[in-house]
């Protein structure tokens, strides 16, 4: 079976755990060559390491995402390795502080954004003009179910998530007409070493919002963003694509 990223190369940022890696871990299974780009080096290697026992090509890039010249860093390091860019998921954020929106320090709230949303810009800004250079490409921005629903307890990141959903719709639409589409894709809670160490009571309320019974996997997620980066999704730009076990539903 013909493999859908043969010849192409992606970029994925906070590549080292959780969704990144299992997106990193599946564009090379389906022949992509991939940027594994995380905050530290040694995490990101580990994965680079993985996908080349698999056969595939990759190559680890440290950065801070929150940082404009690290990521035109990372975009850079990218072509220089291979070549060009087709493809990038622009996934990397944190969970950032929680509470009523008055007990939130200022400093958090600017992290949070700086991480979550600013990244996402940066990312299209240093991608997009790559992507023209090969005539298109395909973008998925990593948002949140909390990028279309809101939660009193959790407002800078739902801020930077509707900002994510926002900012993913208006550059699908500004560049439809030059090859390049952008969605982003909204996961429910997934199991992923970010929820290891909570409490039980607290796992177990989770897994309660979600109708399906569970929370999601990271390969779940993975499938749903490496169809979006494919030629299969060839009509599908600016969507918001949900993977949340019914959450978004109620």
């Amino acid at each position: 079976m013909a493999r859908r990223f043969e010849d192409k190369t992606a970029l994925v940022t906070g590549g080292a755990s959780g969704i990144g890696r299992a997106v990193a871990l599946a564009l090379a299974d389906e022949g992509a060559n991939v940027v594994v780009n995380d905050l530290h080096l040694a995490p990101a290697q580990a994965v680079v390491e993985e996908i080349t026992a698999r056969g595939a090509r990759a190559f680890a890039v440290a950065g801070d995402v929150a940082v404009a010249d690290d990521v035109k860093n990372a975009v850079a390091q990218t072509v220089a390795h291979f070549g060009a860019l087709h493809c990038a998921f622009n996934n990397a954020g944190i969970g950032g502080p929680l509470g009523p929106l008055t007990d939130i320090s200022i400093e958090g709230y600017h992290q949070l954004m700086a991480v979550n949303l600013h990244s996402v810009f940066y990312g299209m800004f240093y991608e997009i003009p790559e992507m023209l250079k090969v005539g298109g490409g395909s973008i998925v921005n990593n948002s949140s179910i909390l990028g279309l629903v809101g939660e009193p307890t959790a407002v800078p990141y739902v801020t930077a998530k509707h900002g994510v959903t926002g900012m993913t719709r208006a550059a699908a639409l500004g560049y439809a007409s030059q090859g390049i589409r952008v969605n982003s894709v909204h996961p429910g809670y997934i199991d992923t070493p970010l929820l290891a160490g909570i409490p039980r009571e607290m796992y177990d309320g989770l897994v309660a919002l979600h109708p399906i019974g569970r929370l999601g996997t990271a390969e779940e997620v993975a499938q749903y963003v490496v169809f979006l980066l494919s030629d299969d999704a060839s009509f599908v730009t600016g969507s918001q694509a949900v993977v949340d076990g019914g959450y978004t539903t109620r």
